[in-house]
């Protein structure tokens, strides 16, 4: 399986030693695509849990008054920072509508919360554009960049809700890497030699669930 490191993880943490060895830090996911009473997509809810070790060094880096611990007013700080962050990457949302990619709206607030030594994040994104639920539609979360790790770990972590979508069929797509490369070599090739760590062709490895309505 093809590993992707965390680039948030720089920009969160001040350390420049830190920074520069680009941390591989990870994520479980949770994605649950609802289903408006129009007949579209209303919003997309995202859970983010990360790992221990990325979350010990967030707690290091935001804990102003030193008790071990975020504040609310802390948890905060890391939202809005996270927010900022990742406006230019599209918080990861990868949506298409018929093959046409669909950019999505920033979210209002990103909530943050620490439990058992790992951090959360939790917010609603909502499509740019009406998609409609009609023909086939596809949801997922990815790093653009190849360097954020994000995993869905079973199944039944990307779900439908509502009404809306008691006439369509859906699907949870986990593309085999090594059927990905053996059909895209050339476009993987030439895209990683015209921008190495920028290509958005990582969105061919990544778990995706769809929709067909």
């Amino acid at each position: 399986m093809i590993k992707l490191t965390f680039w948030l993880g720089a920009l969160l943490l001040c350390a420049p030693a830190v920074a520069s060895a680009h941390p591989h830090i990870f994520v479980e996911a949770r994605l649950e695509v609802v289903a408006g009473p129009d007949g579209s997509i209303s919003e997309l809810r995202n859970v983010w849990r990360f790992d221990e070790v990325f979350s010990s060094s967030v707690v290091m880096d935001f804990d102003k008054n030193g008790d071990l611990k975020l504040e609310p007013d802390e948890l905060a700080e890391v939202g809005k920072t996270v927010k900022t962050s990742l406006a230019d990457y599209g918080y990861y949302m990868n949506l298409t509508m018929d093959g046409k990619q669909v950019t999505v709206q920033p979210p209002d607030v990103i909530n943050v919360d620490y439990r058992n030594g790992q951090l959360l994040m939790f917010f609603a994104i909502k499509p740019s554009q009406k998609m409609p639920l009609h023909g086939k539609l596809t949801f997922g979360v990815y790093d653009p960049t190849l360097y954020t790790s994000i995993d869905f770990p079973t199944d039944n972590e990307m779900v439908l809700l509502g009404d809306g979508f008691k006439s369509c069929k859906h699907q949870v797509v986990r593309p085999d890497p090594d059927e990905v490369i053996s059909e895209n070599k050339q476009s993987l090739t030439d895209a990683f030699y015209n921008d190495p760590t920028g290509t958005n062709m990582s969105k061919l490895f990544a778990t995706r669930l769809e929709v067909t309505c």
